[in-house]
């Protein structure tokens, strides 16, 4: 098979939210692949009309409004006709080759319902982004030599096969952010559809670096926000209502104890991530 045949096999599925600053880095990939899935939670920064001009055959969903990256993901992948999509955030760099190899992968373990690289903080700096449930056991030791099964991997690059998500569905959309791959591997797991982690095929991922709004300090109190929403959730979701509550409450104090001393110590960012955590804990509740 050849090379344009692989990348004929999968659709590239990304979910931007004021991400044009990462549409350059994203080119070196994205010109390769005949098909490409683009959902947009609302750009304000020109994001939807410049990946239309850059890549014509991308398909642009414009949903007017932020529904949450589990959300929008799903509504771009029940569109994707190819038998494997590639979930790619805007901030996370593959090489055209590796996309081939993970297809290849992907090809030769048909069982596999999620094959993923390993991810790098920086060029040739590995970044240990995959484990076993936490639920499950602890996991320990070096990062994997080769290909390996395991029960969790960063949504940050992830190269589905459709058909293995059969009975289990996708995103919860509960979750706005956050905790979304966590749920979605667990219930993998627990179904024994195999994920592999392909440490062959490496991906840079730029931390954070998706979003560049104008108010950077309201993203990070966001960021607080739905990370503690999201916690919550799952832990309500996965163990019991009384350990989501008990959980609330230790850490609505920790964070109560900490945050003048943040303030005293003054990071903006630190600041705002930490009053959103407050504020996501306080307003939780079970039916969220």
């Amino acid at each position: 098979m050849n090379d344009h045949d692989l990348l004929d096999q999968v659709t590239v599925v990304l979910v931007t939210y004021h991400s044009a600053h990462c549409l350059d880095a994203l080119d070196a990939l994205l010109a390769h692949c005949p098909h490409i899935l683009i959902s947009d939670n609302g750009s304000t920064d020109g994001t939807p009309g410049q990946a239309r001009m850059r890549w014509p055959q991308a398909v642009v969903l414009e949903h007017g409004r932020n529904l949450g990256f589990g959300t929008a993901n799903n509504r771009a992948i029940a569109q994707v006709k190819t038998p494997l999509a590639f979930l790619l955030n805007p901030d996370c760099e593959v090489t055209p080759d590796g996309l081939r190899e993970l297809v290849r992968a992907a090809n030769g373990l048909p069982e596999a319902s999620i094959v993923a690289p390993q991810l790098q903080g920086a060029p040739g700096q590995a970044d240990v982004n995959y484990r076993w449930p936490r639920m499950a056991w602890a996991s320990r030791g070096p990062g994997a030599e080769g290909p390996a099964c395991v029960g969790f991997v960063v949504g940050a690059a992830m190269l589905f096969r459709l058909a293995r998500f059969e009975g289990v569905g996708f995103f919860d959309e509960r979750f706005f952010l956050y905790y979304e791959d966590d749920d979605l591997c667990l219930r993998l797991f627990q179904a024994r559809r195999p994920i592999v982690v392909w440490p062959a095929v490496a991906a840079v991922h730029r931390a954070r670096g998706s979003v560049r709004g104008k108010t950077p300090w309201r993203s990070e109190y966001l960021r607080g926000y739905h990370h503690a929403q999201s916690k919550l959730i799952y832990a309500a979701k996965h163990r019991s209502t009384a350990a989501a509550q008990g959980l609330r409450w230790s850490v609505l104090l920790g964070t109560t104890l900490a945050l003048p001393l943040r303030v005293i110590v003054f990071s903006p960012k630190l600041v705002a991530r930490m009053a959103g955590r407050w504020m996501g804990l306080w307003r939780w509740r079970l039916h969220d």
